[in-house]
């Protein structure tokens, strides 16, 4: 059976910044529920030859353009983060960077095929055309139906760290997925279950949150029951690590082991 390892960092672990990151869960009922997995390049500097969830650092320019939002205030934004400004920006980067991986630009429901056209080449190309594109089209992101669900920290140790906020949101009609060939390898959909079985078995390399949240994400028999429970932000549980002989299991309260956990490994919560 397969299990997570930590990584360490070379020299002094306490130096490695802390970015900050979003990623995108896109889920469908195909009938039943399943989450879009992408898998990174083994010519990543971060999680090379992982299924991952779409997403990535958040930008500078993601700050910037505010402007092409409806159903979400920077001010309501922030306050769900608990930030004094700026939170709309793990919003647009999650966005972003799910039109730059998987080719799926959300939240855009007024888009035709020629402009979703145009907005996929722009997100492929660099960030700031993505939302130029977005904005030279009249176009606007709803972003009132991409919820955040949660949030990791790596720990102290690995080489990168990421404060990283995680979204969900229902895959837009009509629109398939093209993985962007110069970070990944490939884009499938998966029921939660068959991935973490497949994690198991050795046959798909992934972390340990992305296992995590598809257990969350396995509770839920269908997109709108997901939906109705991050929409109603539900106040979020603690994570704890199961770490022994180095394995790194991520444990929710009521799950086996997490009464007997390490607490204060993995700052990380969870709203689903």
């Amino acid at each position: 059976m397969s299990s997570f390892q930590r990584v360490w960092a070379d020299g002094d672990p306490t130096e490695v910044p802390v970015r900050s990151a979003a990623t995108l869960m896109v889920v469908a009922d195909r009938p039943e529920l399943e989450v879009l997995l992408v898998q990174r390049t083994p010519r990543m500097a971060f999680g090379a030859g992982a299924w991952v969830f779409p997403g990535g650092r958040v930008d500078e320019t993601d700050k910037e353009f505010g402007s092409v939002v409806d159903g979400l205030t920077d001010e309501q934004a922030s306050t769900m983060l608990d930030l004094s400004e700026g939170g709309l920006a793990w919003w647009l980067a999650a966005v972003r960077e799910t039109a730059e991986e998987a080719g799926l630009v959300l939240a855009c429901a007024s888009c035709t095929a020629e402009q979703l056209s145009v907005v996929r080449t722009a997100a492929a190309r660099d960030d700031e055309e993505f939302f130029d594109a977005l904005s030279a089209h009249q176009l606007r992101l709803d972003l009132s139906a991409v919820h955040e669900v949660a949030r990791f920290v790596t720990p102290v140790g690995p080489p990168r760290r990421f404060d990283t906020r995680f979204f969900v949101a229902e895959a837009p009609p009509g629109q398939e997925v093209r993985h962007d060939p110069k970070e990944l390898d490939d884009a499938k959909w998966f029921r939660p279950a068959d991935a973490m079985d497949l994690w198991r078995s050795g046959e798909l390399e992934m972390m340990s949150v992305t296992y995590r949240m598809l257990a969350c994400l396995g509770r839920y028999p269908s997109v709108s029951s997901l939906m109705e429970t991050a929409a109603g932000r539900p106040d979020p549980k603690r994570v704890r690590v199961n770490d022994p002989a180095g394995a790194y299991e991520v444990l929710l309260p009521g799950e086996p082991g997490y009464e007997q956990a390490e607490l204060e490994v993995e700052h990380g919560w969870v709203r689903i």
